[in-house]
């Protein structure tokens, strides 16, 4: 009987243990004192002056003002990014002007972009320099960039990363039930555009940043583990520097899907096993369970599964292992390309 009680009580410690680390990992740090202070830079504004002023000293100060952002964003919107000359202030004009049914395009588009947005967005410029504060923290040599801008791009682009600048395209932010979005549908289905809202703009910069300049995808091993597990990881640093959003914003679920996946993780995870799908580099045949969709074809009844199973999985099962090596920091995590080590010693075996 002792020695069954001792063990108990070892087991006990060694479980308190183990939720003390899982708690400590998860608590927020202070970043404070960490010197980024973002501001959300109105480009928009600004640009709509070339609509009510003399178009060539508005267009040299944006220049000025906004360097290579300005000559990208006009490229974007005319398809030249040749601002050496003033030729391309014909298709600028061409924006502002009505189309030829005698509507407005442009200013119902501003007037909407106002009325969600009618000032310098201190909200999300507080979000967003929080955020950056925590990636300085776990990545201190990481080069941040120095300017964000907020623009509308005729739906053509939700973010955009250029050098030294970050792009919010205000247009699709407008929130779930713009007005604009179900002519849309096409491009942006309502499973994408329904996370078109003012909330989802600091972790869409966020993953941007960490995906694009911070951690890009390596082109040597298309596996559905690597993948999973290189996705896995850019979730898990979302966790630590979006500590306050929930999960399901991170992905990009609805509560229903969250749950789903939650439900039915042990039957995930079979399925990957059962299907062979781990080392499976097919892109047709593993794509589906790592990109956008309403639901993940094959998996689930009645269209209920959720989309991105891949991704899912591979964040728990990140999170398993961080949880299980306490000592591995965030930035050995990013640096350690070995998928098949990082599930082993996860011991993911959902029940």
């Amino acid at each position: 009987m002792m020695l069954n009680t001792c063990k108990k009580q070892i087991y006990l410690i060694f479980s308190i243990g183990i939720l003390l680390t899982a708690c400590s990992r998860n608590k927020k740090v202070d970043v404070s004192n960490i010197p980024i202070d973002v501001h959300i830079e109105r480009f928009d504004h600004d640009f709509d002056l070339m609509r009510t002023k003399p178009m060539e000293p508005q267009a040299d100060l944006l220049q000025k003002k906004y360097g290579i952002f300005y000559k990208d964003f006009i490229g974007l919107i005319t398809g030249s990014s040749n601002t050496n000359d003033t030729n391309y202030f014909k298709l600028v004009k061409q924006v502002f002007n009505n189309d030829q049914n005698g509507r407005h395009p442009y200013l119902d588009l501003k007037h909407e972009v106002d009325s969600v947005y009618p000032g310098n967005m201190d909200k999300q410029a507080e979000e967003i320099t929080d955020a950056f504060r925590r990636i300085k923290y776990y990545f201190p040599q990481a080069k941040l960039p120095s300017h964000v801008f907020a623009y509308f791009s005729g739906f053509q682009a939700q973010t955009s990363i250029g050098n030294d600048y970050f792009g919010i395209g205000l247009d699709l932010f407008l929130g779930a039930n713009s007005k604009f979005y179900p002519s849309l549908t096409e491009v942006f289905p309502h499973y994408m555009s329904r996370r078109f809202t003012p909330d989802n703009i600091t972790p869409r910069v966020a993953e941007g940043i960490i995906r694009e300049n911070l951690f890009p995808e390596i082109d040597n091993d298309k596996s559905l583990l690597s993948r999973m597990i290189y996705n896995g990881k850019i979730m898990y640093v979302m966790d630590q520097v979006l500590p306050d959003v929930p999960d399901s914003t991170k992905i990009g679920y609805t509560d229903k899907q969250l749950k789903w996946c939650e439900t039915f993780k042990a039957d995930i995870w079979a399925y990957f096993l059962e299907e062979n799908l781990l080392y499976n580099s097919d892109y047709e045949k593993i794509e589906r369970y790592l990109t956008e969709s309403p639901f993940t074809p094959g998996v689930g009844e009645k269209n209920e599964s959720a989309p991105k199973l891949g991704i899912w999985t591979g964040w728990q099962i990140v999170r398993q292992y961080m949880d299980k090596n306490p000592k591995v920091t965030l930035m050995q995590l990013m640096a350690d390309n070995d998928a098949q080590k990082i599930l082993n010693q996860s011991k993911y075996r959902p029940k």
